[in-house]
């Protein structure tokens, strides 16, 4: 299958690409002109490069006409760190994926997958299914929810399949440096205490190669439409991670548990019921310790 992939230069997206290059598909991915792609350096000469940006989706008809794609993976987006959350920018991203679903539609795609996020549902504290009522907090998860529903919709009326995948807490090599466990690890490595809420927040954590898989899969079966949740489904105590990844990295450190204070709109609950996945014959294959080994070993190799 031909995949156009966009976003595909950051954590998630390019887990995708190699995934699908691993597969035997043909892929090609959306790069911006000065972005340096090094986490496709596996893959670089495996697949085909289209230049352009998502602002400017229109140009991008020529050279995604000459790929003729037959599925669309939706990852790209602007302002996914904490600090942009709230940031009038999100509604850009709306307008932008309606115009790549109709887009891709026009180029005879027959499948879009969209990139979501647990933060449309907004707080819950228990297990959250795909059925539960969004209720998002942030403009991010307010711009999430609206992408998915007006691509969908346009999906609809194109004749595409659409799957929407809401991806909860993930966390691997390449993950980009501000969230919690790389910088975690940089801090432990280095001696330096991190302060730390009181971290009796319930939160999975999901390899980004079983991410990876679960969005191949809902490329490429066809049944598959709709929303699906992307994530772990054991949510330990945040606690009980940390002093897992503290005892892998540097055992003698104390934490700095309780000198954070939690933020007003602070997600204590982070578990997905993934039993949707589950039928198109997923589930998790990394647990959280081995995972976090192989991204302690990755982190601190660099930093060597």
């Amino acid at each position: 299958m031909r995949v156009f992939v966009t976003g595909a230069a950051g954590f998630l997206g390019s887990y995708l690409v190699e995934e699908l290059i691993n597969r035997g598909h043909d892929v090609a991915v959306l790069l911006r002109e000065q972005t340096n792609p090094w986490r496709l350096d596996k893959v670089r000469t495996r697949i085909c490069v289209i230049v352009g940006a998502m602002e400017d989706i229109f140009s991008l008809r020529g050279p995604l006409s000459g790929f003729a794609p037959e599925a669309v993976a939706h990852f790209a987006w602007r302002g996914v760190a904490n600090s942009e959350r709230n940031s009038p920018a999100q509604a850009h991203n709306i307008a932008a994926t309606v115009e790549l679903a109709d887009l891709a539609a026009d180029l005879g795609a027959r499948v879009f997958v969209g990139a979501g996020s647990h933060a449309e549902y907004g707080p819950y504290s228990r297990m959250i299914h795909e059925d539960d009522h969004p209720s998002p907090t942030t403009l991010y998860g307010m711009a999430k929810l609206a992408t998915g529903m007006l691509a969908g919709r346009i999906a609809s009326e194109r004749d595409m399949r659409f799957a929407w995948g809401r991806i909860f807490s993930t966390y691997g090599p390449r993950d980009n440096e501000y969230w919690l466990i790389p910088s975690l690890i940089r801090a432990l490595a280095a001696n330096e205490k991190m302060a730390l809420t009181a971290c009796e927040q319930r939160w999975g954590f999901l390899h980004a190669r079983d991410a990876a898989v679960a969005f191949r899969i809902l490329l490429e079966t066809d049944p598959a439409a709709g929303i699906y949740n992307i994530g772990s489904p054991d949510a330990p105590t945040l606690r009980s991670s940390v002093t897992m990844l503290r005892d892998l990295v540097n055992p003698d450190v104390s934490l700095a548990i309780g000198e954070l204070s939690y933020r007003p709109d602070q997600v204590m609950f982070l578990q997905p019921d993934v039993s949707r996945l589950r039928k198109l014959g997923w589930a998790p294959r990394i647990d959280l310790a081995t995972g976090l080994r192989e991204m302690v070993s990755d982190i601190v190799s660099t930093r060597a």
